[in-house]
């Protein structure tokens, strides 16, 4: 009921976490006088194309016009900035899975978070929200704001690893054809798709495991002991997955490679044999041009075994040269 009601303000979820893995909705108009307890966060996911959004943030969203700016930025890429009094803001991107949509478009979520609070800003719905927010729902959910960022950037991984995942089953499917039959032709079009898709994953990518460094380096006193820990190994299976999208990067260049050679040397075998077959036929079509020449003098030409004398000197011709070819090993 909550939800519909707040949508009228841009207003995606307003959720009360409870500090023990639930949380409660509101309403956007509870915001102004709520007081939060002992051990609760306050988490806003706000949709960052409504205007009330804008005006929300301008007027009671608490923050600095530096960072109200920054969060509505119309084009970001993904960063960590630390702010005063303990606060800072994060953008984070993830892949695409809204219907219709390819993956690598990407999606973003851009988060000002501090100690008992968390507002957050999206464009396009964010998988990676709704599922966090089953989670509070079945009482398994983020505890704390700084438990809360840490399980955004979980999902947000998790959805990479699939596309990762699939994209290399794609390039084996290919090399497993190519290697299994050699008339097999790979289609160009798919593995330069592959191509693009990885490239481009991984250029957006690249710049986010730069802030799972920065975050495990952090020390605000609202994180956990263990957040460090945890946001390093998010680091760590990040680079995992564009050292993967590099390689499937290349080992689709390398089918594609492999097409082209083994194309190339198709082509000149083809070239090859028929310079032999022109090279065998290029002397006899000389000697009968040459005694096929509508003068007289041409000598058999009164004999009646003319013929096959023609024929015998054709014949040697050719078994001379196949002799011959067969000594420079060209056959």
């Amino acid at each position: 009921m909550f939800e519909e009601d707040n949508a009228q303000w841009g207003l995606v979820h307003a959720l009360v976490l409870n500090g023990k893995g639930g949380a409660r909705s509101i309403a956007r108009t509870e915001l102004d006088d709520l007081q939060l307890q002992a051990g609760q966060s306050l988490w806003l996911h706000w949709d960052r194309s409504h205007p009330q959004t804008r005006s929300w943030l301008s007027r009671e969203g608490g923050l600095s016009e530096f960072a109200r700016d920054l969060l509505l930025e119309e084009n970001t890429r993904p960063r960590l900035l630390p702010l005063s009094q303990e606060q800072m803001l994060l953008f984070l991107r993830g892949v695409n899975l809204n219907p219709g949509a390819e993956p690598e478009d990407m999606v973003s979520v851009r988060i000002f978070a501090e100690a008992r609070r968390v507002i957050s800003l999206r464009l396009r719905p964010l998988r990676a929200s709704d599922e966090i927010i089953q989670q509070l729902a079945e009482g398994r959910g983020p505890k704390t704001a700084s438990e809360l960022l840490l399980v955004m950037g979980e999902l947000l991984t998790e959805k990479v690893q699939a596309l990762v995942s699939d994209l290399s089953e794609m390039v084996d499917i290919e090399e497993e054809k190519v290697e299994s039959d050699e008339r097999y032709t790979p289609v160009h079009g798919t593995l330069q798709q592959i191509r693009r898709r990885a490239a481009g994953l991984r250029r957006f990518l690249a710049p986010q495991r730069d802030i799972y460094a920065q975050l495990s380096r952090h020390k605000w006193s609202w994180f956990a002991d263990s957040d460090g820990d945890y946001w390093n190994e998010l680091n760590n299976s990040l680079i995992r997955y564009l050292e993967e999208l590099e390689l499937t990067r290349e080992r689709a260049a390398l089918v594609l490679e492999s097409e082209d050679r083994r194309r190339s040397e198709r082509m000149n075998r083809t070239m090859y044999r028929f310079g032999i077959i022109t090279c065998i036929f290029l002397p006899m079509s000389f000697v009968t041009g040459l005694l096929g020449i509508n003068v007289g003098g041409i000598p058999g030409s009164d004999s009646p075994y003319g013929f096959l004398y023609a024929s015998l000197i054709v014949l040697g011709l050719a078994v001379g040269q196949w002799w011959l070819f067969r000594r420079l090993r060209w056959v």
